[in-house]
């Protein structure tokens, strides 16, 4: 099968700003404290459930990953970007990180206790993200729990030339309202458990949407 043209855009892109990408990013303990809250929670609700091991999607150089191994949830990374996946097993050889795309997860039906998208499925097109969501719950065990966080806006269409240190881009992002995301979920099977709308501010130049969502017991 043809690989859509926005994932080798991605993928390449991501690759070439992996290292300052890895310096630049904020370590978890410096984002707000929302964000931090909503990754906690995340991280109880899925070790309480206890379904399965949780797969941190659009890894990255993997601090995430490592944040919630720390909260004491069983969790691997899969990224997009080979350079990111290298970076991530230098800084954390003890955990699991694999190249993948969360279109095509190399998962089994109902294998995961946890999804978590932080920031990483604002580059697909909308009208892949029926295919990234149907994912989600094929992958997710029964009372397996979803994380997606990032941000929304009013369908707007963002097209960077650089970024991270100024390296040239090419992928884009697709910004789009909170409602559409959670009608998408909820289209896919899941069931919305919390969404919460952050308004920018001091530090937070965008507005930033989390959906928390489980996966129906009976599937």
């Amino acid at each position: 099968m043809t690989e859509p043209a926005y994932l080798a855009a991605v993928r390449e892109s991501y690759n070439t700003v992996a290292i300052d990408y890895a310096q630049l990013v904020k370590e978890p303990a410096e984002l707000d404290p929302v964000t931090r809250a909503m990754l906690t929670a995340f991280a109880e609700t899925v070790r309480v459930a206890d379904r399965g091991p949780v797969a941190d999607l659009g890894c990255g150089p993997g601090k995430i990953t490592a944040h919630l191994a720390q909260l004491g949830v069983p969790v691997f990374g899969i990224d997009l970007s080979p350079k990111m996946i290298e970076l991530a097993r230098r800084a954390y050889p003890g955990l699991s990180f694999t190249v993948g795309s969360m279109t095509a997860l190399e998962v089994r039906d109902d294998e995961l206790g946890g999804v978590l998208a932080f920031y990483s499925a604002h580059h697909t097109p909308p009208e892949q993200l029926p295919t990234v969501f149907a994912e989600f719950h094929r992958t997710l065990a029964p009372g397996g729990h979803l994380m997606l966080a990032g941000y929304v806006g009013d369908d707007e269409r963002l097209r960077p030339t650089q970024a991270y240190g100024g390296h040239p881009v090419s992928y884009e992002s697709h910004l789009l309202p909170p409602d559409r995301i959670a009608a998408l979920l909820t289209e896919a099977g899941l069931v919305l458990t919390a969404h919460l709308v952050q308004l920018p501010h001091e530090g937070l130049v965008r507005t930033v949407a989390t959906f928390l969502a489980r996966k129906p017991e009976d599937g």
